[in-house]
């Protein structure tokens, strides 16, 4: 079904956005991370369109919703022990009107098509918002690098790349790392490519390491994003962060550095979990000690309650979203956040949920945290960070700069200002006051949308 009406009427089918996902559901079967990631942006376009018929005339949203290439490829290599284990790459560049495919590498057990372009999918407005010139892709395994050691890693990412190389480049495609992909990995990922390519591309990849091309604020930037944006949407309801309970989930580097800038402005977070449990701390989440644990010694949450003390408890299972508190701060994985716990977060008094991670909040938890009038601020705005410190890491880069810590702090502080504003904003100009949801997607769509059609039909 076409977006725009027939027989010479003017305006937006009623129908047209069950309609299209449908047709993408049809298209794409056994992808539903996908459909609902296209589904959630889907539904609240229908102002801008009905505001830029162009759009609708030009089938913008039908291009935007096909990636301009997916990538599949088997990755050979060998543990150990001498066995040889088979796994499959991923790179799903999805779209690049405003730039470089810009988008992480996910090594998870769980990782396949589906996963990927959904990420993909929300990594192309995420990206806008930043304000840089950068489109949105991704990509990953179903490697998982957990109990894996150094050697059987580095084998690994060497056979990755050896075949994702040919499709990289800084003005093509730019990954980064995600779940399961940290710095160890893209050193490996980084050195391979060199070796192959006979090139020192420092951006052709971001999240290296300091000493040789990497940004001083990016490992910490997209939990200090998240909470700077957070901090934004309390502002805007005369509120601040300092006191706040704050419940957040995940112990990896998202988990880490939202706890640390949370502590900064003053809250006090009770929380942090992994896929065993969670851990509830009355006197403060000790980070030193969580650091320790999970950056170094790679352990499980449990091992945290054993060791801080009376203060803290270990649940096995369960939900941290039980616990009450005036911030929750979802950092962990994609649909964590059930309707369940956003019915016990509304009654037990929230102010404001944020996603740290990539749509940790379902769909029905969406609906019910915005009926209620909680702040809700969606993955593609407030976990954007991450991204737009990549591509400033980037910048540096090119100019063979290295900058301070202060200074990419402050970059990222006024890119999450601004993407918090422009959200707002937009949401504002369309009549939808307070949906960071709409406005994020609207204005997301709107920066693709013109590029698109000032480059042709391509």
């Amino acid at each position: 079904m076409s977006i725009v009406q027939s027989e010479g009427r003017s305006g937006v089918h009623p129908g047209w956005h069950e309609a299209l996902h449908a047709e993408l559901v049809r298209r794409n079967p056994g992808e539903p991370e996908f459909h609902q990631a296209a589904l959630e942006v889907l539904e609240t376009l229908a102002p801008v369109l009905a505001a830029r018929p162009e759009f609708a005339e030009a089938r913008i949203v039908e291009r935007i919703c096909e990636p301009e290439r997916q990538i599949i490829f088997r990755v050979p290599w060998q543990d150990d022990s001498g066995a040889i284990r088979v796994n499959r790459g991923f790179r799903v560049e999805f779209n690049s009107a405003l730039g470089p495919y810009k988008g992480g590498l996910r090594f998870h057990s769980s990782v396949n098509l589906g996963i990927v372009k959904f990420l993909g999918f929300e990594q192309i407005f995420k990206n806008s918002l930043t304000g840089l010139n950068i489109g949105g892709g991704k990509g990953g395994s179903d490697f998982d690098p957990h109990g894996r050691s150094d050697a059987e890693v580095m084998r690994f990412c060497q056979s990755f790349m050896t075949e994702l190389y040919r499709h990289l480049g800084e003005h093509t495609d730019v990954p980064a790392g995600d779940i399961g992909v940290g710095g160890r990995e893209i050193g490996y990922l980084f050195g391979q490519y060199r070796r192959i390519t006979n090139r020192w591309e420092a951006g052709v990849l971001t999240g290296k390491g300091l000493d040789w091309g990497g940004s001083k604020a990016r490992t910490e930037a997209t939990g200090y994003g998240n909470v700077l944006f957070t901090e934004e949407m309390l502002k805007r309801r005369g509120e601040e962060f300092d006191g706040r309970q704050v419940t957040v989930s995940g112990s990896g580097n998202v988990a880490i550095y939202t706890i640390e800038k949370a502590q900064a402005l003053g809250a006090h977070v009770l929380t942090c979990s992994d896929s065993g449990g969670y851990v509830v701390d009355e006197k403060g989440i000790d980070l030193p000690l969580l650091q320790e644990i999970k950056e170094v010694e790679r352990g499980r949450i449990s091992e945290y309650a054993e060791r801080r003390g009376s203060s803290a408890r270990y649940v096995a299972g369960g939900s941290v979203w039980d616990v009450p508190c005036d911030v929750a701060l979802p950092s962990a994985t994609q649909n964590e956040l059930g309707a369940d716990a956003a019915r016990t977060l509304v009654r037990n008094g929230v102010k404001a949920v944020s996603e740290g991670a990539n749509m940790p909040a379902t769909p029905e938890a969406v609906t019910l945290l915005k009926e209620a009038g909680v702040a809700f601020g969606p993955g593609k705005a407030a976990n954007a960070g991450g991204v737009a410190t990549s591509a400033l890491e980037m910048r540096q880069n090119s100019a063979r700069e290295a900058w301070s810590f202060e200074r990419a702090e402050g970059e990222l502080a006024a890119i999450m200002r601004n993407i918090h504003d422009t959200c707002y904003e937009t949401a504002e100009r369309f009549g939808l006051p307070g949906d960071y949801v709409a406005g994020a997607n609207i204005a997301g769509f709107e920066r693709v949308a013109d590029a698109m059609l000032a480059q042709g039909l391509i």
